[in-house]
């Protein structure tokens, strides 16, 4: 039998991101092993509409670490916004100056710095967060950025034949070097991260422009 449908509509939508932000905070408090009643009450809804939305823990889980990873990319007053990319009249300017606003938001992310170190941890509990974050895929976990390339595509300024490899390859040139240092205590510094966005691009565009 198909998954039932998550409910849509606007106030749908605020009640899904109530139940994300509660499990966030709740997850970062006390782990994977909290109770999705708990995850509920502190979102002011029921059990069942959490059910109803993400159909388990893990795809909750999910949810959360992969809207960590995009929030960044959503267009504040400091961050990228990768909707724009293609409308940019500069293709390579524009993105390497989203490339440089997206790698300072990860750097000063402390909360998802928190989430992705959680996550690292509670994969030897909880195994099946690993199935559950393998069958959401790449473009699943990354929407944000998934989206500007496949416009991008659509409009004939890039070529991607695949875009799950597209999303990666653009992860791992412009923003897993800031994660991958911080596991490890320390991190660029602001003239290494600028030469890597830079390079970067200048790689990402060499591949993908027809």
């Amino acid at each position: 039998m198909d998954p039932k449908p998550a409910p849509t509509g606007p106030r749908a939508a605020r009640k899904r991101q109530a139940v994300v932000r509660a499990a966030r905070d709740l997850f970062l408090r006390e782990g994977f092993g909290v109770g999705m009643d708990a995850i509920a009450a502190e979102a002011g809804v029921s059990k069942v509409t959490v059910y109803n939305h993400f159909g388990s823990k893990e795809a909750l889980f999910t949810a959360v670490v992969a809207g960590a990873l995009d929030e960044p990319l959503h267009g504040d007053a400091e961050g990228p916004d990768l909707s724009r990319l293609p409308d940019a009249e500069d293709l390579r300017a524009a993105l390497t100056e989203a490339g440089r606003a997206w790698a300072r938001a990860v750097r000063e992310d402390e909360e998802g710095r928190a989430l992705r170190t959680l996550v690292a941890t509670e994969l030897h509990r909880f195994p099946e967060l690993g199935r559950a974050w393998r069958a959401h895929g790449p473009a699943g976990h990354h929407p944000a950025v998934a989206d500007a390339l496949r416009a991008l595509a659509d409009r004939g300024r890039l070529a991607i034949p695949d875009l799950e490899v597209a999303v990666l390859q653009l992860y791992a040139l412009l923003v897993f070097p800031q994660m991958v240092f911080e596991q490890y205590g320390t991190e660029l510094t602001e003239e290494l991260s600028e030469r890597l966005v830079v390079d970067g691009v200048e790689m990402f565009l060499r591949r993908y422009t027809p």
